[in-house]
């Protein structure tokens, strides 16, 4: 399957992004039952504040990355396609809507997929200064690459990778 086509838009953060997380966890957490050891809220739309594309990110961790076939199933239930151009061996990615509103993002409990991005998460909601950093870097590269999400991507992981970098040193 290939990547889904979405227009890069940063739009300015919404109140509800919270809520509609916490009701989407409910969901996937009931139809993944034990297969699921935690489910975060993960990206842009978990920093309070902060601008982001309009798709809530959730990250799903499970005691080992077995075969897709349980994961597809199941989150097919909630309307989930499964697009492993966006994954990697270490991860299973979904996305729900059309355009998508959700992606889910299943990998390995306490794995390098688990922690950074909630080293990332955390560091931007208590440092104000690399969120707003973060946002500007987003916003220009949204304008840049608002066709193209691999290279949109590809140019915030040097940002990214400096943040985790700071949030494991502290």
């Amino acid at each position: 399957m290939s990547e889904p086509a979405v227009r890069i838009e940063i739009v300015e953060y919404d109140p509800r992004w919270p809520i509609l997380y916490a009701e989407e966890r409910a969901r996937i957490a009931e139809q993944l039952g034990d297969l699921a050891e935690s489910i975060e809220h993960i990206g842009s739309t978990s920093v309070p504040g902060l601008s982001a594309k309009q798709i809530i990110d959730i990250l799903v961790t499970v005691r080992h990355l077995d075969p897709a076939d349980p994961y597809i199933e199941r989150l097919g239930r909630l309307g989930y396609m499964f697009f492993p151009v966006l994954g990697s061996p270490e991860r299973y990615t979904f996305g729900r809507g059309n355009p998508h509103t959700h992606h889910v993002h299943i990998v390995e409990h306490g794995g390098e997929g688990h922690i950074l991005p909630l080293l990332f998460r955390d560091y931007l909601r208590t440092h104000p200064e690399a969120a707003r950093e973060y946002e500007a870097l987003k916003r220009g590269l949204a304008a840049q690459f608002h066709n193209n999400r691999a290279a949109y991507n590809q140019a915030k992981t040097d940002f990214i990778r400096s943040i985790e970098a700071k949030a494991r040193a502290t």
